[in-house]
């Protein structure tokens, strides 16, 4: 592909984006940015630090300061926040619960929209979030909105807890993930949406290495 492509892959909490993402870009020696990972580094600061996480002021000051990188190694990204290692500790559920308020504020969105472009901008990229089609990259080449049921979406969390040893209930997990979705498809400023242009995939019953073929067999298509 000689061509600049960037793929923009949108959907819910749990709908398999980030791990869908990454397989994407690994097979197609893309970039990968994990716009989400980024608004969790700045959840696990603002709480660090005790910022008061309705005050969107505050948080984009804060974001001002901060370095969040991207780092791809073999084994896969990692998050660095101003040098520190936080690619663990941003997936804990302190983080989880409060992530989705603190990307609601538009001035951390445009602050955070404005790096995610720049990073974009330097070759083949995957990007995978809540609004990449629709704001981050609405001239994406190729835009997919991943979908999956609740049930389906918190019985994939409450594995990923398991195999990490983390503590988790079932039926709580589904209604943290419908209270999730409400709250990023209802957020006043570049909600939760499918792109007019965006093909959907309902993952529900589909591994990932299907949903990547089929992602894969797209962007080769559009790169014609």
């Amino acid at each position: 592909m000689n061509k600049q492509m960037n793929i923009a892959i949108d959907g819910p909490a749990g709908a398999g984006k980030s791990t869908v993402a990454k397989l994407v870009a690994e097979q197609l020696s893309f970039l990968y940015i994990d716009t989400g990972a980024m608004y969790r580094a700045l959840t696990y600061a603002a709480l660090k630090e005790g910022v008061e996480l309705t005050n969107g002021q505050a948080l984009n000051h804060l974001l001002n300061g901060l370095t969040i990188t991207l780092q791809h190694e073999k084994s896969g990204v990692s998050v660095l926040l101003n040098d520190e290692d936080v690619t663990e500790v941003i997936r804990n559920k302190d983080v989880t619960a409060n992530v989705s308020l603190v990307s609601s504020h538009e001035s951390v969105r445009l602050e955070m929209v404005e790096r995610q472009r720049t990073l974009a901008d330097k070759g083949h990229a995957v990007l995978d979030g809540r609004d990449i089609g629709t704001f981050v990259l609405p001239d994406a080449k190729l835009k997919v909105f991943l979908t999956a049921s609740v049930e389906e979406r918190a019985r994939r969390r409450y594995e990923e807890h398991q195999a990490k040893g983390i503590v988790s209930d079932l039926e709580q997990l589904k209604n943290d993930i419908a209270k999730r979705d409400e709250l990023d498809s209802t957020r006043e400023f570049a909600p939760l949406k499918q792109a007019a242009d965006a093909i959907v995939i309902d993952t529900t019953t589909l591994s990932i290495p299907e949903v990547a073929d089929s992602i894969i067999e797209l962007a080769k298509e559009r790169a014609i």
